[in-house]
């Protein structure tokens, strides 16, 4: 999201408020979201993808969408919104025809290819639909899917492979290949999503949304690239009633993304230029100046993050939908499960949602149960590891995750305890400011040496930055 396509959004949010009746600002806002998903998807190197990836998340959405409806005949809100897709669509595709400086993508496909296609696409889905022998598994079916498409972009190998096979059916040069070939702008919010009203159509707790609410939720362009993970109930009650912009949610929305602004375009981005990758802990020779890398890099991370999400909540709250928080002062808390409480929220509540519960209920109810603690290691171990892998499929994600498993593990062990002495320390207020300040330190310190493994490509670089740290 840049400064230019900021600007545009909360010009376009004043002309909403402004000339745009109640009854189609729905309307609006799902076609802004389709039409941003394409300004924003980057350009890549294989011709037409640019295209073809948001392409592809419009009919992944709907078919999620068609999956999720209660069983009943289709409002004709929802024909309306599929007719209105494939129109925008269309009509993204027919920008091949203007100069470049106009298209919302490199090179768009023909309009009459990308008709015929999603016609095709339109009959496979609705076949998948209608299949009876699938009809209890296609839920299932749907989130391996997402899975395997996640793990298809985070996993450089297989990106690399899928990108070479398609050069050769465009008759690029195949050994070009590269990982950034597929660079699916948004996808990895965009799976947690459907996955999310997918697992709650099986469980039951979905309720009722149209197309379009439907549509809109996944690919709101506010959220699009770097979440909030909103919940697809709490969302639709935002955009059923889109308000009216008062003068205080004028200065709220405007003062989030100013915030943002500041933190992401002049914080992280001046932090940057002095924060921990391979080259500088290639150049810097003492032990000192890693440690001064680290703490740069920690700081750059938390305003980057947070920085995107306060633009992401300005810009919604001027379109009337009211995000949720996503960081909450989490290098101030004096436990790491604090942190977690606060750090990407959530995202880690989702995991938490559709991991961690799941999985320790599902451990519990076995005939022969394993022992609670091992329980709680593998639930913590798992969940953690999982945020790991959906940034991205390496070794050094993996650790990451397994050091903040392990870092949960061990706190709850020893918290629970330390709970008597703990509660103790109210009756000795000092010493209980002592060890909360304590805490926050060793907590702050602990994420922070994960960050090693963070910022770091591979497992040999991230060893060598932990042994350089301690003089080693």
């Amino acid at each position: 999201m840049t400064l230019t396509f900021i600007a545009i959004a909360c010009t376009a949010a004043l002309v909403y408020n402004r000339l745009v009746p109640d009854r189609w600002r729905g309307w609006m806002l799902m076609g802004a979201s389709i039409v941003a998903i394409y300004a924003l998807q980057p350009f890549t190197a294989i011709r037409q993808l640019d295209f073809v990836l948001p392409t592809f998340t419009l009919v992944l959405t709907i078919a999620c969408w068609l999956f999720t409806r209660a069983a009943g005949p289709f409002a004709q809100d929802d024909y309306a919104a599929l007719l209105f897709t494939v129109v925008l669509v269309l009509a993204v595709s027919a920008t091949r025809y203007l100069v470049p400086e106009l298209r919302l993508t490199s090179r768009p496909p023909e309009t009459p290819l990308v008709a015929l296609a999603l016609i095709l696409t339109a009959g496979g889905i609705v076949l998948l639909w209608r299949t009876p022998y699938l009809a209890h598994d296609r839920l299932s079916i749907a989130m391996l899917m997402l899975i395997a498409l996640l793990v298809m972009i985070k996993y450089e190998p297989l990106t690399i492979g899928l990108s070479s096979v398609l050069r050769s059916w465009r008759g690029q040069d195949v050994t070009l290949a590269a990982s950034t070939d597929w660079s699916w702008l948004g996808f990895s919010y965009v799976a947690f999503r459907l996955i999310h009203t997918l697992r709650d159509r099986q469980t039951g707790q979905l309720p009722p949304v149209s197309l379009r609410e439907y549509v809109t939720y996944v690919i709101f362009f506010p959220a699009y690239t770097a979440g909030p993970i909103d919940r697809a109930e709490r969302f639709a009650i935002d955009y059923r009633a889109l308000p009216a912009l008062t003068a205080a949610r004028l200065t709220e929305g405007l003062g989030r993304i100013v915030v943002g602004i500041m933190k992401k375009f002049v914080l992280a981005d001046t932090l940057a230029l002095l924060s921990l990758d391979a080259t500088r802990a290639a150049q810097v020779t003492s032990a000192g100046g890693l440690w001064l890398l680290l703490y740069v890099y920690a700081f750059r991370l938390f305003f980057d993050f947070s920085g995107y999400t306060d633009i992401a909540i300005g810009i919604g709250i001027l379109y009337g939908v009211q995000l949720p928080e996503n960081f909450d002062r989490p290098y101030l808390r004096n436990n790491i499960a604090a942190f977690w409480q606060s750090w990407h929220m959530t995202l880690s509540g989702w995991v938490r949602f559709y991991i961690f519960s799941p999985l320790s209920r599902w451990l519990l109810s076995k005939p022969k149960r394993p022992p609670l603690i091992l329980i709680l290691l593998i639930g913590h171990l798992t969940t953690m590891i999982v945020i790991g892998l959906w940034h991205g499929i390496s070794g050094p994600f993996v650790l990451w995750g397994a050091w903040h498993g392990l870092g949960l593990f061990v706190h709850k062990v020893w918290s629970d305890r330390t709970r008597k002495a703990y509660l103790r320390l109210r009756q000795r207020p000092r010493l209980r400011q002592a060890w909360t300040v304590l805490g926050v330190a060793l907590t702050f310190h602990f994420v922070l040496l994960g960050w090693v493994w963070f910022a770091l490509p591979d497992l040999e670089s991230a060893l060598s930055v932990f042994r350089r740290l301690f003089g080693l």
